[in-house]
């Protein structure tokens, strides 16, 4: 249930900023500034690859959108969630990478586990064990957030048509799509165990940024054709908010390797055969789905 999820995920995010206070608490005092000298070993083009890369760390705040319908009041709870959530992970993000990178070389620090490595480099092992028990929290959080919101996607499209009824069935006493829940999951799973965590990076990274770009490019079209449209949520500073928007994530993709940029390429023709052989049809017809 919603209110399952939502409690089990305060208490690993309590657990998760409880660990990275320790971490900056025991590692301020071994910074060197030394260490980041060169400041941009890789020059700019070095900075937006990484940023191309790391960027999924970012996809949890699009996944708070997908709870709209069981919120209370999402037009004022939405923005605010998302907002807020955003301006403080990212003050959180800078300060625990001016500090990592400021007790260790940023060369040794291509681990698996860097913040853990590097407070054992300075004798900080206790903390460095707290460390790891924080990123095994952290990656449940993480889980949890993107199966809510992914099973909600899937949800929405099957209820208007775009999948198969099985993704909108509802659990009789919890009320959330259980079975797509359980679909999802499998599928994560043997994803997760099979290909090279950098490579689903890069293909989570790619595919949403285009879906950043697609409703951005939604917004300024609807914005022109139904100006009159209904709008619970209205997007500020129009139109530059979703044209910066666009050259932005445009921008963080040209970064992106040519490998992913071809697997994303198949995807995606793959979703088209999908959506004008199955979907198309029942979406604009308002067609039930077939189990």
């Amino acid at each position: 249930g919603v209110r399952q999820t939502s409690l089990a995920n305060g208490l690993i995010v309590v657990l998760k900023l409880a660990v990275i206070g320790i971490f900056l608490y025991t590692a301020v005092p071994h910074v060197d500034p030394v260490n980041w000298e060169p400041f941009m070993p890789f020059g700019w083009s070095g900075v937006m690859a990484g940023a191309g890369l790391i960027f999924f760390a970012y996809i949890g705040f699009d996944a708070v959108s997908t709870a709209a319908e069981e919120a209370k009041n999402p037009q004022r709870d939405m923005p605010i969630g998302i907002i807020v959530s955003l301006v403080l992970c990212t003050i959180i993000y800078i300060a625990v990478t001016v500090v990592l990178t400021g007790i260790a070389p940023y060369a040794s620090l291509n681990v698996s586990d860097p913040m853990a490595f590097a407070l054992a480099q300075v004798g900080e092992r206790f903390a460095a064990a707290a460390i790891a028990v924080g990123a095994v929290a952290g990656l449940t959080s993480v889980l949890l957030v993107m199966m809510y919101g992914q099973t909600r996607v899937f949800y929405a499209m099957s209820r208007d048509g775009l999948l198969p009824k099985v993704f909108s069935d509802v659990h009789p006493r919890f009320r959330t799509p259980a079975r797509t829940t359980l679909i999802t999951g499998l599928v994560i799973a043997v994803v997760a165990g099979l290909v090279p965590m950098q490579e689903v990076a890069a293909l989570v990274n790619v595919g949403t940024l285009a879906a950043f770009i697609m409703v951005s490019l939604a917004v300024l079209y609807l914005r022109r054709a139904q100006p009159d449209l209904a709008r619970p949520f209205r997007t500020p500073f129009m139109p530059w908010t979703p044209i910066l928007a666009i050259l932005s994530c445009g921008y963080l993709i040209s970064s992106l390797g040519a490998a992913t940029l071809w697997r994303f390429a198949v995807w995606m023709l793959i979703g088209a055969v999908v959506y004008f052989a199955y979907a198309r049809r029942r979406s604009l017809l308002g067609l039930p789905s077939t189990p």
